[in-house]
Parts: structure tokens; C-alpha cells; sequence
């Protein structure tokens, strides 16, 4: 009976289509400013420098504000920026041509979680994506930033970013 079991169930994965996918879509936070809060006052002040980052260069392209939150000696590890302070902000200016806008009164970006530890603060965002073999579907995935914070400015970055590949800053 088990041979039967199992040669039945190798029969439908055989024919069974192979872009078949179970997932959950992510879920994104409907109050993100509170996840950038901590009762930690160091947690607290890191997670505040991420929250800026985010809001003021990112969303709102005030780049000619990064000296406030980013350090000069920055070390970038996404392939597409080169370390420094200066060499990132002309990667968002010059590079990807991103004009100041209005700095918005909250987030506007699908944060799923913020996390906290030491000097580092991680976010997750909610991403969806066209699936590249049916362009009519998509699909849930997550985006990560990490910055190393010191002395109340981002020392380092890492994120998942590819060679060429722009930054989703929806």
C-alpha cells in the first residue's frame, strides 16, 4: 500500500505544473512610525536615523540633507553605489536624477517590521513584483535595509540590491 502511496504522489508531482507557488503575501505595518521607536533610548535615537533616511533622502530626495544623517567615511554595500558620503549622494542625484519633493508628514513606504540590536537597525518593506513568466500576475516578496548607526549618523549600509538594478523607492 505505501509503494502505491508513493507512486501516486510521484505521478502528480510529475505532471503537476512547475510554476506552481505557495506563499503568504507580506504584511506591511498600518502604523510604521511606531515600529521606528524603541523603550531603549540608544534603540530609540538609532531607530530615529533610520526613520530620517528614510522619510527626508529616500521618499523625499532632500539629499543636500544627508551630511545631517550620514556619515562621511559611509561604507555602502549595495554594488551600484560607491562608500562615502559624497559618492552616495551623487548616485541619488546625479545618477538615478532624483529632484527634491515635499518631505511627507509620515512614511509612505510598505514597512513590514524594524528591528534593532547594538548599532544596527534593520527594515523590511513589502515589495510586489511582476512574475517574469506571466507579466499579467504578480507576487509578494520583501526588500531589506541595514545601516550601521554611530554617533547619531549612518556609518554603513547593506541591502539585496544586484549590479544595475535601481532602487525601488515606491
Amino acid at each position: 500500500m505505501r509503494n502505491i502511496v508513493l507512486a501516486a504522489a510521484l505521478s502528480l508531482a510529475a505532471i503537476a505544473p512547475s510554476t506552481v507557488r505557495a506563499q503568504e503575501a507580506v504584511v506591511v505595518s498600518d502604523n510604521p512610525e511606531v515600529l521606528f521607536t524603541s523603550p531603549d533610548p540608544k534603540l530609540n535615537a538609532n531607530k530615529q536615523v533610520v526613520y530620517k533616511i528614510i522619510l527626508e533622502l529616500l521618499e523625499a530626495g532632500h539629499w543636500d540633507k544627508a551630511s545631517q544623517y550620514i556619515a562621511d567615511d559611509y561604507v555602502q554595500h549595495n554594488p551600484n553605489a560607491q562608500s562615502g558620503l559624497k559618492p552616495v549622494v551623487q548616485y541619488f542625484t546625479e545618477v538615478l536624477k532624483v529632484q527634491p519633493k515635499p518631505i511627507p508628514a509620515e512614511i509612505s513606504m510598505k514597512i513590514a517590521d524594524v528591528v534593532a540590536e547594538g548599532d544596527l537597525v534593520v527594515v523590511t518593506y513589502a515589495r510586489t513584483e511582476k512574475d517574469p513568466k506571466d507579466p499579467s500576475k504578480t507576487y509578494s516578496t520583501t526588500w531589506f535595509d541595514m545601516w550601521r548607526i554611530k554617533d547619531g549618523k549612518a556609518t554603513e549600509h547593506w541591502d539585496p540590491a544586484l549590479l544595475n538594478e535601481a532602487p525601488d523607492l515606491r
